[in-house]
């Protein structure tokens, strides 16, 4: 691989910027941002070597081209590049929801391109070019999402970037992964927000605010995210969130049943819950 196209400068893709310059020093890395004092300072910052004024002079002569914009936004990309890629080149994305963008590769790249979805489950609330990390991926899980005209080379190579950016690769299919992270990453986005909303619209937020420490703090980290990320992710997995969100709803409603009827039962109720959350840490050796 000798070119390597990044589209989108922010935390995600300044962060896979700064990890593949560490991990592949001889490849060189261009950059495209909307803002050009974006791209300067991802520059600065060593993201990419060099940025380039124009979205299609990004990916001429790239083997490779990372999309790494908000989701909604991956449209409007893969339509504009889809004329000045190379044939044989490999497009991936790093986008929260997988099953509308499989859908637009399909619609706009030329067959002799392959498009390998991608969403490294790695971020953090806070955004932008300042906040990029090399060390974001070590550790995680990163998803792969093999479109109809990906070649098996394709694959390969771009589970040998995941590997070389210190993440493990997972293929998945784009439903069965837009299915569970609406639960695991989407559902406790909207439910930190919620809270957020519920707490600070009550007339005593002012003295609450003074009182609330590091649960309410962790609880509601996920609320100071991309605003235009979060958007994106309910709009284009809405059905997947909404059914998930149905079923806490439904919780909910069984904990305000014990919490009202079941005293005897309340205790019990946690330490299920302790258990298998202790389980899942237990899984992961954390």
């Amino acid at each position: 691989m000798k070119r390597i196209g990044i589209i989108g400068l922010g935390l995600i893709g300044g962060s896979l910027g700064l990890a593949l310059r560490r991990a592949m020093a001889d490849v060189d890395v261009v950059g495209f941002a909307r803002r050009k004092e974006v791209a300067s300072r991802a520059v600065e910052r060593g993201a990419v070597g060099r940025a380039v004024p124009e979205l299609r002079g990004v990916v001429r002569g790239a083997d490779l081209v990372i999309i790494a914009t908000p989701v909604l936004a991956v449209r409007e990309v893969l339509a504009g590049i889809a004329e000045s890629l190379d044939a044989g080149a490999v497009v991936t994305d790093v986008a929260s929801t997988k099953a509308e963008v499989m859908r637009w590769a399909e619609e706009f790249l030329p067959p002799e391109v392959s498009f390998v979805g991608g969403h490294p489950m790695a971020g953090r609330e806070v955004s932008g070019i300042d906040a990029a990390d090399a060390g974001l991926f070590t550790g995680c899980t990163y998803c792969l999402v093999r479109g109809p005209s990906a070649t098996r080379e394709a694959v390969d190579r771009l589970e040998g970037l995941v590997r070389s950016i210190g993440a493990r690769p997972l293929l998945i299919d784009a439903s069965e992964h837009d299915m569970s992270v609406a639960a695991i990453s989407h559902l406790p986005l909207l439910l930190s927000s919620a809270l957020v909303s519920l707490t600070a619209r009550s007339e005593e937020w002012p003295r609450m605010a003074g009182l609330a420490s590091s649960g309410f703090r962790d609880v509601t980290r996920l609320a100071s995210g991309s605003p235009e990320m979060s958007r994106d992710i309910c709009l284009t997995n809405r059905e997947a969130i909404l059914r998930w969100l149905d079923g806490y709803v439904h919780e909910l409603g069984e904990l305000q049943r014990l919490l009202t009827e079941q005293d005897a039962q309340v205790e019990q109720f946690f330490r299920d819950v302790k258990e298998r959350r202790d389980g899942w840490l237990g899984s992961r050796g954390s």
